[in-house]
């Protein structure tokens, strides 16, 4: 069954800021800097579009294809786009993420805590088929939960499962736990550049790049 995010579309901002004040927001944007020399994008479940018209505007060069499977998130991440005057640069798509058709080649994709969402069969179909898609050396960002090591993982872990239990009673989403999506993007042949974390490791942004082989073993950098 999928999950109905129609029903926390309107609110979901508040309801972030809530939870968790700025801090989703401080993840999805710390690798701009890093993204003004992308050219095509495929930004999935960017929620109200508040990441996709930043990107927009600090890359005049880039274009973009949204993918949500709820209309009324796309709305409003249309009407954002529009009030920024870049709506001309985006194409919209309302379809879930899984059976989307890509239509071109990509150097970026986004994942803005999308990921969680999929289960581990998911991931690499998607993963895989991404892949395929992808230009020499594009790169892949994530913004994610993490479940960190250590005894900050007692409360990462309380913190993650009520999410979980939350969007399961708003949402019917039927997934329960973090998926290993690294394994999955680097079974796609993707390495990983570099990590940053928040909140004591709950929170993780990530870029990752394709690489011409699948030999060379990921790394981070705190």
């Amino acid at each position: 069954m999928r999950p109905d995010f129609d029903r926390i579309a309107r609110p979901y901002r508040w309801l972030e800021y809530l939870s968790f004040g700025p801090m989703l927001e401080r993840c999805r944007f710390y690798r701009l800097p890093e993204l003004t020399d992308a050219r095509r994008a495929l930004v999935l479940g960017d929620g109200d579009g508040r990441f996709l018209v930043r990107l927009l505007k600090s890359n005049p060069q880039l274009s973009a294809d949204a993918v949500d499977l709820s209309p009324t998130m796309l709305r409003l991440l249309s009407n954002r786009v529009a009030l920024a005057g870049v709506l001309d640069r985006v194409t919209l798509y309302c379809v879930d993420a899984r059976e989307f058709i890509l239509p071109g080649s990509y150097d970026l994709v986004v994942t803005h805590f999308f990921l969680d969402c999929l289960t581990m069969e998911d991931l690499h179909a998607l993963a895989g088929r991404i892949r395929g898609h992808l230009t020499p050396g594009a790169r892949w960002v994530v913004s994610e939960f993490a479940i960190p090591s250590g005894v900050a993982s007692l409360p990462a872990r309380f913190i993650v499962s009520t999410l979980y239990a939350a969007f399961a009673l708003l949402t019917g989403l039927e997934t329960r736990r973090l998926p290993d999506y690294p394994a999955a993007l680097r079974s796609a042949g993707l390495l990983l550049l570099g990590r940053h974390r928040w909140l004591g490791g709950l929170l993780v942004s990530e870029i990752w790049k394709l690489e011409a082989t699948n030999s060379a073993p990921a790394s981070s950098h705190p």
